[in-house]
């Protein structure tokens, strides 16, 4: 049985744990897919999100819907896995990935000229994968998810004008790197 985002989480707030199931089976895709927008060590994804369905347990007497239930879990889910990274601070650094996707390509012909649509669109994810954490999800949820400005502003808390922004400079960073490895 389908139920409103009202009905629902007034049903989760009553204390029906069934009703929560359905919110989590729902749900469950878009939590990891964002999660592993953010996170990149798959060991830990699941963690954080199951972290992030106790958040939207405990917190969702407080959810005013003032936007779709699924943004306000999506943004629980954003801000889960930043304070994941923070404590764990790991990351590489941008350089070490182009290279080796750059000796990856240097070992097979032009790009374009090989690769059919599939490969292409797992190499365009590998480099989007390298951007900078903050242009690599704006480009994701933009360009891969088909979020609006407005839906990425709520899940975000960014600006729209820094979403643009940002969308900007990933796309130069994309361009450029590409123009390099191309080279």
């Amino acid at each position: 049985m389908m139920y409103s985002d009202h009905e629902l989480i007034a049903k989760i707030n009553a204390g029906n744990l069934h009703a929560f199931r359905l919110l989590v089976s729902m749900n469950e895709r878009l939590v990891l897919s964002m999660v592993r927008r953010v996170i990149k060590d798959e060991e830990n994804v699941k963690d954080v999100c199951q972290e992030v369905f106790i958040k939207v347990y405990k917190n969702l007497k407080h959810f005013k819907q003032e936007s779709k239930l699924s943004t306000w879990i999506a943004r629980i889910a954003y801000h889960t896995s930043l304070d994941y990274l923070k404590s764990v601070r790991h990351r590489e650094s941008l350089i070490d990935r182009t290279e080796d996707y750059r000796d990856t390509l240097a070992s097979t012909a032009h790009p374009g000229q090989t690769l059919d649509q599939k490969e292409m669109r797992t190499f365009i994810l590998k480099m989007i994968d390298q951007l900078p954490e903050n242009y690599r999800l704006v480009v994701n949820l933009f360009h891969i998810d088909d979020y609006s400005y407005q839906e990425i502003v709520e899940i975000t808390g960014l600006s729209e004008g820094t979403i643009k922004s940002h969308l900007f400079r990933a796309r130069k960073l994309l361009k450029d790197k590409l123009a390099y490895l191309v080279k």
